[in-house]
């Protein structure tokens, strides 16, 4: 299978890199082939402007978005990988979803309501956040991530959702409980893609 790995977070020191890491291992070590776009490293601009718009509608994409949506196009799979910063995405993954996953490409729309484009691709999410699990999951954050990623962009576009991880209380845990995460990451990724 093809893989396109979407990851947005700007120090190549933190948790969110070394999931990162074990996921490409995981996957490469499966046989499967990766692609990964660091958003952050490729500099993506991620604000949606009004001549980006304009050029879609007239049939020429922005060569930074085109090339985005050719991964995409390729990808069997998509992951997205990314700490929770205010409960949502980092801005430039939020920006990556704006301009990426447009209108005529991501998804369309019809007499019959939202026609969905990428259909047949399955998407993995993996996320970190500082609050505790237990807080999340009480006060119905859990629930609300998962359905604004999950359903709000990749079902939303056709992409089937087989696995969303999220990891609470980082920056407070031990090394061990560090290294359970990724084990967690690779048992995941193993169970799914092996």
């Amino acid at each position: 299978m093809k893989h396109l790995i979407v990851y947005a977070h700007p120090d190549p020191e933190s948790l969110n890199h070394s999931i990162l890491d074990t996921t490409v291992k995981a996957l490469k070590k499966n046989g499967h082939e990766v692609v990964v776009r660091d958003l952050y490293a490729l500099d993506f601009q991620p604000v949606l402007k009004a001549e980006d718009t304009a050029a879609m509608k007239a049939g020429e994409t922005p060569h930074d978005i085109k090339t985005e949506q050719e991964f995409i196009t390729e990808a069997d799979v998509i992951t997205f990988i990314y700490p929770v910063w205010w409960t949502g995405l980092p801005a430039i993954l939020k920006g990556y979803v704006d301009r990426v996953f447009a209108f005529g490409f991501a998804y369309s729309a019809g007499a019959q309501g939202i026609i969905k484009l990428l259909e047949g691709k399955k998407g993995f999410i993996i996320n970190t956040h500082g609050t505790p699990n237990e807080v999340y999951d009480e006060i119905g954050m859990t629930a609300g991530l998962k359905v604004t990623s999950d359903i709000g962009i990749f079902d939303f576009t056709g992409i089937e959702p087989v696995e969303h991880l999220l990891f609470g209380s980082i920056g407070y845990l031990d090394e061990e409980a560090y290294k359970d995460i990724l084990k967690k990451v690779e048992g995941t990724i193993n169970s799914y893609f092996s």
